[in-house]
């Protein structure tokens, strides 16, 4: 009866944020691809950090030397053109967005190499993400700036023959991240280190993953993010030492379910949708601003094609798997507007990844 409450009151306690873009710690590829959905389907060494339970779904070891992934909108294409490398530098993303104005600016890349095997993981995941936007109406400059450097390990426990999977990570974090929107837009000397706040701290999440021995393996699951709430006052900054430390990270609990039918001899397909911050930590009445559901078809385990809807736009993905290697593209929609003011950024992301 407990179970079953707790269970229920998981998936019908409503959820939230403020305004703009949602930003979380981490956002995969396959993920992406699938509508933003991860919590009931990852199956691989991100499972350290979409849902430590999911170690429990692993069969084998994985090492992973390398794995960049990019991430840029349409917008940034046409503003930024071969500048990537510079929009770590807040006068050069102002420069950008002055030049084109009322366009929004997002770019990200993230390394997660890695080592996991069945029911235990460790890694070390490196993340920066930019976004920028003058507004012509206000004469403001909008710069939201979030760079990580995390040392991350996991462990899952499987109970009742692997019906429920349980696990649980730790982290220790370096942030270094900025949230302004009243820079003046003529602002000439920017720099990051005026405007960052940084500091360390420690953060876990834990999961659960209920799957029934039955046709197309019905899974429940279930992960509680920042397990009461992260901060980053530990210590100063690894690189950079600021007069402030970062906002704290609400605890937030995301749930999903998911079913997988086998669609023939070497065709399998994976279901899914999920619901984020189901404790109404953000105060979010748009719920399709965290709403997510996505489809993926397996051939061969070599070919994956994806598909789905994130918030409320459609999304997109496409894997080759050879051996030891991977390439993954995907195209999704993110919204940036305020609560119950819908706009969207399209993105497009890769990533190469070489594991053994």
């Amino acid at each position: 009866m407990k179970m079953g409450f707790l269970l229920s009151a998981l998936f019908f306690s409503l959820t939230a944020n403020a305004s703009g873009e949602r930003f979380s710690f981490y956002n995969g590829i396959r993920q992406m691809g699938m509508g933003g959905a991860s919590v009931a389907t990852v199956n691989d060494e991100t499972a350290l950090i979409a849902n430590p339970a999911a170690l429990g779904k692993l069969r084998d070891y994985f090492i992973t030397v390398i794995d960049p992934e990019f991430d840029v909108s349409t917008n940034t294409e046409k503003m930024v053109k071969y500048d990537e490398l510079k929009m770590t530098d807040p006068q050069q993303v102002l420069n950008k967005c002055h030049a084109n104005q009322d366009l929004h600016l997002h770019e990200r890349a993230q390394v997660f190499p890695s080592l996991v095997v069945p029911n235990f993981g460790m890694g070390m995941f490196g993340k920066y993400v930019v976004d920028g936007q003058d507004n012509s109406a206000t004469g403001k400059f909008d710069y939201d700036y979030t760079n990580d450097y995390a040392l991350v390990m996991g462990v899952n426990f499987r109970l009742f023959n692997g019906i429920m999977k349980v696990g649980a990570n730790a982290r220790i974090d370096n942030r270094t991240e900025v949230h302004n929107s009243t820079i003046d837009d003529t602002s000439q000397s920017l720099t990051l280190k005026q405007l960052a706040s940084s500091g360390v701290g420690v953060g876990s999440d834990a999961g659960v993953i209920l799957t029934a021995p039955v046709a197309y393996l019905p899974t429940l699951a279930a992960v509680y993010r920042d397990v009461g709430g992260t901060s980053y006052g530990l210590r100063d900054g690894l690189f950079m030492s600021t007069a402030t430390t970062p906002e704290r990270t609400p605890a937030t609990l995301d749930g999903a379910l998911s079913i997988q039918p086998i669609l023939g001899k070497r065709f399998r397909s994976t279901w899914t949708v999920e619901l984020d911050d189901t404790m109404n930590v953000y105060k979010e009445k748009d719920i399709m601003r965290r709403t997510h559901g996505g489809v993926e078809i397996n051939f061969a385990d070599a070919i994956f094609v994806r598909g789905g809807m994130n918030q409320r736009y459609w999304t997109a993905g496409l894997e080759l798997s050879m051996m030891n290697y991977q390439f993954q593209a995907a195209s999704y929609g993110e919204d940036i507007g305020p609560d119950g003011a819908p706009k969207e950024d399209r993105r497009y992301e890769v990533k190469f990844a070489f594991r053994f």
